[in-house]
């Protein structure tokens, strides 16, 4: 057992909880041996011997119900009814077993599971079905036969990478197109991937892929965990858009929710064997406070078999590239986190955490590195838990990024509350490079939580309802020009203080106009807002096209040069009385002016001594700013007095303007 936790090194005021870190090691430890005869792969198959298999000469379906007294197979080819014919076997250890000759069933054919328990009986989704369909008229749920002869052809493995700064494009299928409806895998993948991939961007992180019956739910209501959602398409049309992204080189990761499931009892898992606590608690932990779902009972091995199968099914069934954990703060703490404001230590480590479900992020996390170990694993995570992105053998829950969430409720906070001539650029360097030694994070300024109905995105906040009759190139507008410009710097400050990662909502990135708001009674079922104007950005006449460019250049910068791989973030400048930022990253130089009013002429930047060259300039007229700089100069520094070693580099810094500039070696001039 560990008796060393590099954590501790790296936080000294982890000290006194040292041995509570343990004991959760050593839980994770014990829990890993008690499952597993060799490794957790092999422990994590449930989905090879559960859900309906076609072999050669029969069909067979196995289900774990054992609360259940009989169980039938009902659908079609019995007239929905029970029958003797499709009756299960009841096996051992409460699971349930049909075989049937293979002309029983056919590809597409609904079906359903019909369960008696003491006391009542009741129709069910089965736990691990693969395809759910809902019929358009009755808006009822079955499962469906989905067995191709042949296995999907993967052309793409070959190109899989892994970014250790992954730059992530999150999307949503549904969503992703321009028509007022339901956008499919197809049209994603013949009309947003070849957007993205000219972004720049090198990780798409799929949101709502397991099956909800609500879509307003954004996917967050699951029921079937492993579904992939039949409102977007077939399996196979899934398959081709991860396959078609990995042949571009970008990497798929998808959105998953292991936090609580739907509570509805005819789509999903709540009540499926009858009584309520067969995955989920039985007490008054078993309903989520704030969600109106349900949460799993991490203690029950059952349940680890349930949700450490539907890791590794994602990974080798889609060729998905790892998972971005929803709602991780909720799980860790027995009150979800939400009576509590993290203000010491003491808070992680009070006896008021979910140790069983801390044991089951471990090992979920192990599951995945050690099943493809170019897979990564990104938390959503808001409480500051310690350790929660370092190794196991450190002392962490060993998940490869943490999504800086303090930050965008920051960029919200600074522009609701104060004014520009205010902003203090000191607390804005500290703000977005602030993180745990130990722990890689993805930055963001917006993600889709700021665009949701209610809230409001980064750009509209910036230009309100100028929006809407302002934003073509002839007009001027000065609030349009203020938010054009701090649009641009927010975004390449937030990029330029990460701490190895950066992430954008789809649409985002050219200043998408409107709010997140699918159909629901309260709009009249609309989906308005529930698309992507993409025709916005596509027009030449708009001033949306400025932003995407800028955003398209700031994302090639950092595969060009990749900055933010340099764990070491300097701030070479801080002056509070003009708003002048200056950081230090690499060998590049990012200087902000957030001054509202006031230009600088030969204003000096603390550097070493050398030539720079101006390689990102935010007013060029090509991003909709002024041309007030000119980009063509090489900069050379100065010493900040006779014979002095300290050097400066003298710049012309127009307001509400952002520069970035490249150390040139001397020998690469001459």
């Amino acid at each position: 057992m560990i008796k060393h936790l590099k954590i501790v090194d790296s936080d000294p005021m982890l000290h006194d909880y040292q041995n509570v870190i343990l004991k959760r090691l050593q839980k994770t430890s014990l829990k890993e041996k008690e499952l597993t005869k060799s490794n957790l792969s092999t422990f994590a198959n449930g989905h090879h011997y559960y859900r309906l298999h076609r072999n050669i000469d029969h069909w067979i379906i196995r289900e774990w119900a054992p609360n259940a007294t009989k169980m039938y197979l009902i659908g079609e080819f019995s007239n929905w009814k029970e029958n003797e014919n499709f009756q299960f076997e009841k096996i051992d250890n409460g699971n349930f077993e049909l075989k049937l000759p293979i002309n029983s069933l056919k590809q597409a054919d609904l079906y359903k599971l019909l369960l008696h328990w003491p006391g009542g009986q009741g129709e069910r989704i089965p736990v691990w079905c693969t395809r759910v369909v809902q019929d358009p008229n009755t808006l009822i749920y079955s499962a469906q036969v989905w067995q191709n002869e042949k296995p999907f052809e993967w052309k793409s493995d070959t190109k899989r990478v892994k970014y250790t700064s992954p730059l992530i494009y999150e999307a949503h299928i549904g969503m992703a197109t321009e028509k007022e409806g339901v956008g499919s895998y197809k049209e994603f993948r013949e009309l947003v991937l070849p957007r993205i991939y000219k972004a720049g961007y090198n990780t798409i992180q799929l949101m709502a892929i397991q099956e909800h019956p609500y879509y307003g739910s954004f996917g967050y209501h699951v029921s079937s965990l492993f579904a992939a959602s039949s409102r977007f398409g077939t399996p196979e049309e899934l398959k081709q858009l991860i396959d078609a992204a990995h042949a571009l080189g970008i990497m798929v990761i998808m959105d998953i929710v292991h936090s609580h499931a739907v509570k509805n009892e005819l789509e999903g898992i709540g009540k499926f064997d009858g009584s309520p606590y067969q995955f989920f608690h039985a007490d008054k932990r078993r309903e989520h406070v704030a969600w109106d779902s349900l949460c799993y009972d991490y203690g029950k091995n059952e349940v680890l078999h349930l949700l450490l199968s539907n890791i590794k099914y994602w990974l080798e069934e889609y060729h998905f590239d790892g998972y971005r954990f929803d709602g991780v703060t909720s799980m860790l703490y027995y009150d979800h986190g939400l009576s509590r404001d993290f203000t010491s230590y003491e808070m992680y480590f009070d006896g008021g955490q979910d140790e069983d479900a801390i044991c089951y992020l471990s090992l979920a996390n192990k599951l995945i590195h050690e099943y493809h170990p170019n897979a990564i694993s990104v938390a959503e995570e808001m409480s500051g838990y310690p350790g929660l992105a370092a190794p196991l053998t450190d002392g962490g829950l060993d998940f490869d990024f943490r999504l800086a969430m303090g930050i965008p409720d920051y960029w919200i906070k600074l522009i609701k509350e104060t004014p520009d001539e205010n902003w203090n650029v000191g607390n804005i360097f500290y703000e977005l490079s602030n993180k745990r030694a130990e722990e890689k994070t993805i930055s963001y300024a917006e993600s889709h939580d700021q665009a949701l109905v209610g809230d409001q995105t980064l750009i509209f906040r910036l230009i309100e309802k100028a929006m809407y009759d302002s934003m073509d190139k002839s007009s001027q507008n000065l609030l349009v020009d203020r938010g054009i410009a701090l649009h641009k710097l927010i975004r390449l400050l937030t990029l330029s203080c990460s701490g190895n990662g950066y992430l954008n909502f789809m649409g985002n990135e050219f200043g998408h106009p409107e709010w997140i708001d699918f159909p629901r009674a309260g709009n009249n079922w609309s989906y308005q807002h529930a698309r992507r104007q993409w025709s916005l950005v596509d027009n030449p006449k708009l001033r949306f096209e400025h932003l995407n460019e800028f955003d398209r250049d700031m994302i090639a910068l950092q595969n060009k040069e990749e900055f933010i791989n340099e764990a070491y973030i300097h701030c070479a400048q801080a002056d509070q009385n003009n708003q002048v930022l200056a950081v230090l990253r690499k060998d590049l130089l990012f200087v902000f002016n957030l001054n509202p009013n006031e230009s600088f002429t030969f204003y000096g930047i603390p550097t070493k001594a050398g030539k720079y060259q101006l390689i990102l300039n935010s007013d060029d007229s090509t991003y909709g700013g002024f041309d007030r700089v000119d980009s063509k100069l090489l900069y050379y520094s100065k010493p900040e007095a006779p014979m002095s070693k300290n050097h400066r580099l003298y710049l012309y810094l127009p307001s509400r303007t952002a520069l970035v500039f490249k150390y040139i070696p001397s020998k690469s001039i001459f």
